[in-house]
């Protein structure tokens, strides 16, 4: 496997131009935000990320996490590049200024993730998932809560999790059977029990941070039946005492790991809550409220999810380039020498390989975008704030699809040593399709699109952002059609289709609109570099951002008969016939 190169130059003009640093930084509250902060950061970041986290990634596939005596090992050196990750404040970019954050946009909290994920897909996980439970808490927590545990939380002394889904409760979280029962007396008075089975918990026992503070949803007695009927509860690993030391473990236990396809390195835990009855936790928002507190730690985390599209989009990129240029076989066909050349010369390769540049730089692009809008909204921007709803599916589902198309051609392109374990190139695939299953499923993020965020405004937000594509494109007759066909579908969707027609087209639709918007991003930066912005990529970004707009633009329009085929077909055959 190939080193990680951080691809500043190509982050930073996404950054600013993409999601407008310089006009954030001119509001009150992200003043900080300035050129040479920025630029600092991104480089920094990059540089650490290739030193302590990239050269773990091929260790941490081979060996993985294991479970030993109820102890969750990682191979040697993570526990090393934690802390380092800690020292050095990288956690604590985009976090509340009053309890030890930077107060920096969340932009820049997306770089950090970017580069250690690019540089260790799994060993990023960790990070990733706390940076989630920060932000439910700041949202949701009491100010108690909040002074007690954020601290160590936005410093990554300790880390944290997310924990939905159960064995008979996957995307149907409604489905799911963890009891919370309120404690009346003793030293846990007025808090809870905790009792229930938890699967899927991402870094959910380890032993690289202090303590570990999960995020339980749970039902207390009586509650209603179904999503109206959960509460989300704050489960430390180790109780806290008031002046913020730790106290005893709490009654909960890693009870195996999951043997999965990829991110080995990162343990995914199966999570056993009150076996002896003695696990306690504490109420985080109001009663029966928790689905909506953990949506605010779940939308973060879809975002950053869609990162993670960028992030091994990036990485087999790199390794893909550096074999074509490396590997020497036939001589090129058009060519009058008949002598062998890198296959990085051949039309094909060639084809495959601005593919996989063009693709992921456009998922930056989105990416990039989409985190300004975030910021915006944070600062009170309502229309940002409905436009950034609108785009975290697009960025989760074509981000990710995105991902492993990437991963995928970069198996391709080494051939048969793709295939083999050796070079590392498939692992990037292995741990890539991870992506397009949690946090809602793709499936998930494209029913979200054409149902909720197509409502949003009775439509309004969707159609402002098409016709904002439409103003800025009219010199790209590919991309302008592809909006156009975006118009016409959201339109169709809205006053003709039924709910199946809409779900039966809306992975399409998300496709679509999601290249529509990256199109157009894409085209923002081509023309920034054109008027002299990043001169390090005046030879690189028209090449790609061209290959974008002529060959990934009239792929996705071409995915319209899909949107509009309605749901009928699907329904043909009965079930029994489907399934033979």
């Amino acid at each position: 496997m190939t080193s990680y190169t951080p691809p500043t130059q190509d982050q930073l003009l996404a950054i600013r131009v993409n999601a407008g640093i310089e006009e954030l930084a001119t509001s009150e509250r992200f003043a900080a935000a300035e050129p040479d902060l920025v630029e600092a950061i991104v480089e920094g970041v990059g540089q650490f990320a290739a030193g302590e986290f990239a050269p773990l990634n091929r260790l941490g596939d081979l060996e993985g996490a294991r479970l030993e005596n109820g102890v969750v090992r990682l191979p040697e050196g993570f526990r090393e590049a934690y802390a380092a990750y800690v020292e050095q404040g990288w956690n604590a970019i985009a976090s509340p200024v009053e309890f030890g954050g930077q107060g920096l946009p969340f932009t820049l909290a997306c770089n950090v993730l970017e580069n250690l994920g690019s540089a260790n897909m799994a060993f990023n996980l960790l990070p990733m998932l706390s940076v989630g439970a920060i932000e439910a808490l700041e949202h949701h927590g009491s100010a108690a809560q909040k002074a007690k545990y954020l601290p160590n939380l936005v410093s990554g002394k300790w880390s944290g999790t997310m924990n939905l889904t159960e064995p008979q409760a996957g995307s149907d979280v409604g489905a799911l059977r963890s009891t919370a029962t309120p404690i009346e007396s003793g030293p846990h008075a007025g808090k809870y029990l905790i009792q229930g089975q938890k699967i899927y918990i991402t870094w959910g026992e380890h032993e690289l941070a202090e303590n570990i503070i999960h995020l339980v949803l749970a039902r207390l007695p009586d509650a209603p039946e179904g999503s109206r009927g959960i509460s989300l509860f704050l489960v430390p690993k180790y109780h806290v005492h008031d002046d913020g030391s730790l106290g005893p473990k709490n009654d909960l236990r890693c009870v195996s790991l999951e043997h999965k396809l990829g991110i080995n390195a990162s343990p995914t835990c199966v999570m056993s809550y009150g076996d002896s009855s003695e696990c306690v936790g504490e109420l985080v928002g109001a009663p029966n409220r928790g689905l909506m507190a953990m949506f605010t730690m779940m939308n973060n985390a879809r975002i950053n999810v869609g990162n993670q599209g960028v992030q091994i989009g990036e990485r087999a990129t790199q390794q893909a380039l550096h074999y074509a240029r490396d590997r020497v076989q036939s001589a090129r066909a058009g060519s009058p020498d008949k002598n062998p050349v890198a296959i990085i010369e051949h039309p094909d390769v060639r084809r495959m390989l601005l593919r996989m540049k063009a693709l992921t730089e456009g998922v930056r692009a989105l990416l990039y975008y989409c985190a300004g809008q975030v910021d915006r909204g944070t600062l009170g921007q309502q229309e940002a704030g409905k436009r950034a709803e609108v785009l975290v599916p697009l960025v989760k589902a074509w981000g990710t699809d995105t991902g492993v198309e990437v991963a995928g051609i970069g198996i391709q392109v080494h051939g048969g040593m793709g295939f083999i374990e050796e070079t590392g190139a498939a692992q990037h695939w292995r741990d890539s399709k991870i992506a397009q299953i949690y946090e809602g499923t793709n499936g998930i993020q494209a029913a979200d699109l054409v149902t909720r965020k197509l409502g949003i405004d009775g439509g309004g937000a969707v159609q402002a952002l098409i016709a904002d594509i439409l103003r800025d494109a009219t010199s790209e007759p590919a991309l302008s059609a592809l909006a156009q066909d975006c118009r016409t579908i959201a339109d169709w969707m809205a006053s003709e289709a039924s709910l199946d027609d809409r779900l039966a087209g809306s992975a399409p639709f998300c496709t679509m609109l999601a290249v529509a918007v990256a199109g157009w991003q894409l085209l923002k930066q081509a023309e920034a570099v054109a008027s002299g912005a990043a001169p390090s990529l005046a030879a690189t970004k028209p090449v790609t951002v061209r290959f974008f707009l002529d060959r990934i633009v009239p792929e996705a329009q071409g995915l319209k008969a899909s949107a509009t085929a309605g749901a009928g077909l699907l329904y043909a055959l009965p079930a029994e016939a489907l399934a033979g």
